[in-house]
């Protein structure tokens, strides 16, 4: 699946379908908006606020933040269980579209084996690429065109930087926090979102992310 996907939109992933049993379980309507758009036909604030926000050593490192991986241990030892994260990108990509979410540490290392694959087999554009096609920002909705369509009339390709910036503070929790209902938590942390993309570069175009 890893070769497949490398050539294939992921037009499905697990996570929708447990949002969607979800949704049956609750009474409501199953729904699901996602729409594939190749990165380089986006807006290119997406992927910059995108790396902003979740992940700024992106382009350096090979899969794993160690740094940021040390923090989450001692963090969680102090807890005695998994309450945080040190996933990059490339490790919230693998989850998403071979996993289940979950803080076991089965999942984790199932989730480490993908990165592994992914960032050997597809390469920085194309993890890039299907992050922002098939992360959840909302509910029931799935990559930066849903969004676009649903939270603000338009297109991926014609996002603002301060609407993608405004995406990307929600990812933390897509459910709860809403682009299409900002609060002034999430305003604080698009504008400070905005400021930080200023200083990361254009993501560049397939074929020159080496």
């Amino acid at each position: 699946m890893v070769v497949i996907y490398r050539f294939i939109p992921v037009y499905f992933t697990p996570l929708m379908f447990i949002r969607c049993i979800e949704q049956v379980t609750t009474g409501e309507t199953p729904t699901i908006h996602h729409h594939w758009v190749p990165l380089d036909e986006m807006s290119i604030y997406m992927p910059v606020a995108a790396i902003a926000g979740e992940d700024q050593s992106f382009m350096e490192h090979n899969g794993f933040n160690f740094r940021s991986i040390k923090k989450a241990l001692e963090k969680n030892k102090e807890k005695g269980k998994i309450v945080r994260g040190g996933s990059t990108i490339s490790q919230q990509t693998a989850k998403n579209v071979f996993l289940w979410p979950d803080r076991s540490w089965l999942r984790k290392g199932l989730e480490s084996y993908f990165t592994v694959l992914i960032e050997l087999v597809w390469g920085k554009h194309r993890i890039m690429e299907v992050y922002v096609n098939s992360i959840e920002m909302g509910n029931g909705i799935y990559g930066a065109d849903a969004v676009a369509k649903q939270h603000f009339n338009t297109d991926a390709a014609h996002l603002t930087r301060s609407q993608c910036a405004l995406i990307v503070a929600t990812l933390p929790n897509p459910r709860r926090f809403s682009s299409a209902y900002p609060s002034e938590y999430m305003l604080k942390r698009q504008r400070q979102l905005g400021r930080e993309m200023k200083h990361i570069p254009v993501f560049p175009k397939e074929g020159n992310d080496k």
